[in-house]
């Protein structure tokens, strides 16, 4: 059954999730519904919406999400200065098809070397489980790899499009040590530092090993 917008903002579990990392899921809402709802919340960078087939989920992040996903964007952003890769930071933008009855906001998105509308690289803190498959949002909106930050390290993901049917347990992305974006980067590095609470001691010992 598709819920309307006013009965989606009417629901009383969703003034509950300004608690930290609350989240909020409901099924029956129509694309339609989620595009009014990603135009009330415009003005709000409070909450990140993601949507997949009649799901939505609403999430309210914690303080230390933010400063992990902060962290870790400064980071690969120095990474990508110093090895003068060129990028385009998208950050939290709304990724979306609705052909494909999928929406994303990502805590931090990046496309390299040259601008496009669909992020090359897209990165999620999961500060709490994880609900709706990202993966497979990912993989209908077509980013090529997902890094994501769990339980104080980094899994990094890669789409294989022309294998999808050998990686269906995620959803036709491979689980891999390195990133074949940034074949460079020290991801033992990376996930050392973002668990360092002082940024310049941070960004320091990260720039002297990248």
């Amino acid at each position: 059954m598709v819920i309307s917008l006013k009965e989606l903002l009417d629901d009383p579990k969703l003034a509950d999730i300004d608690d930290p990392e609350e989240k909020f899921i409901t099924s029956g809402v129509s694309w339609q519904m989620y595009e009014a709802l990603l135009a009330k919340l415009e003005d709000n960078s409070h909450y990140r919406v993601t949507y997949l087939d009649e799901i939505l989920e609403i999430v309210s992040p914690s303080i230390r999400h933010e400063n992990i996903k902060k962290r870790l964007a400064i980071l690969i952003e120095r990474y990508l200065y110093l090895k003068r890769i060129r990028f385009n930071p998208m950050g939290s933008s709304t990724i979306k098809k609705e052909l494909k009855q999928a929406g994303v906001e990502p805590d931090e998105c990046y496309s390299l070397y040259e601008q496009k509308n669909i992020p090359d690289l897209a990165i999620e803190v999961n500060i709490t489980s994880g609900s709706i498959d990202k993966l497979e949002i990912y993989r209908r909106l077509g980013v090529a790899e997902v890094w994501i930050w769990q339980f104080n390290r980094l899994r990094l993901y890669h789409l294989r499009e022309e294998t999808p049917s050998e990686f269906l347990e995620t959803y036709g992305y491979e689980e891999i040590k390195s990133s074949e974006l940034l074949l460079k980067l020290n991801i033992n590095l990376l996930e050392k530092c973002i668990q360092i609470s002082d940024e310049i001691q941070a960004i320091d010992e990260f720039e002297r090993g990248a």
